[in-house]
């Protein structure tokens, strides 16, 4: 399904971006793994979709090799940071791509496997693993919704929080 235009003229894209740095959103990973090749990215547009059935959407780039392995897969999993994952939260967002010198971003954290092969997150403030059960297209990004399949939560950490182009933390 292809997403319509506006009839009304959409705002600038800066406008846009300012308006969203005022949304606070928690800091997820959305990976996936297909034929022995694992991606992942650091995504902010990720919530839940339904209780019946158990499910998610996340936002990925349309021209990502990640949406590509979610497709081949049909699945992908999602962890969100914890407070003291912030290092885990730059490395998948590509801050380190210049110094990361051929050294993979699953380097950062500790990483298993979920029974469906997507990668684990060790650590997170919760851990999702997916089937993909729909997708919509827009021009620059494909939204995926996945059909919750095994979670892992640490109830004792704080998720990682994104507001106004920076990480903060929840106030206990």
């Amino acid at each position: 399904m292809h997403l319509k235009d506006t009839r009304q003229p959409a705002v600038s894209g800066a406008d846009f971006r300012e308006a969203m740095s005022m949304m606070a959103s928690s800091v997820g990973v959305v990976t996936a793994a297909h034929e022995g090749e694992v991606r992942g990215r650091t995504a902010t547009a990720v919530f839940s979709l339904s209780l019946e059935p158990p499910s998610i959407l996340v936002s990925i780039n349309i021209a990502s090799r990640l949406a590509d392995l979610i497709v081949k897969s049909r699945g992908f999993s999602l962890a969100i940071l914890a407070s003291d994952q912030q290092v885990i939260g730059d490395a998948f967002a590509g801050k380190f791509d210049d110094k990361l010198a051929g050294l993979d971003r699953f380097n950062f954290g500790v990483w298993g496997q979920w029974h469906s092969g997507n990668p684990l997150l060790y650590g997170a403030a919760v851990a999702l693993d997916c089937e993909l059960i729909g997708s919509i297209e827009t021009q620059t990004h494909m939204l995926f919704a996945g059909g919750v399949t095994a979670t892992e939560a640490a109830p004792a950490k704080t998720p990682l929080i994104w507001h106004r182009r920076g990480y903060a933390g929840l106030k206990e």
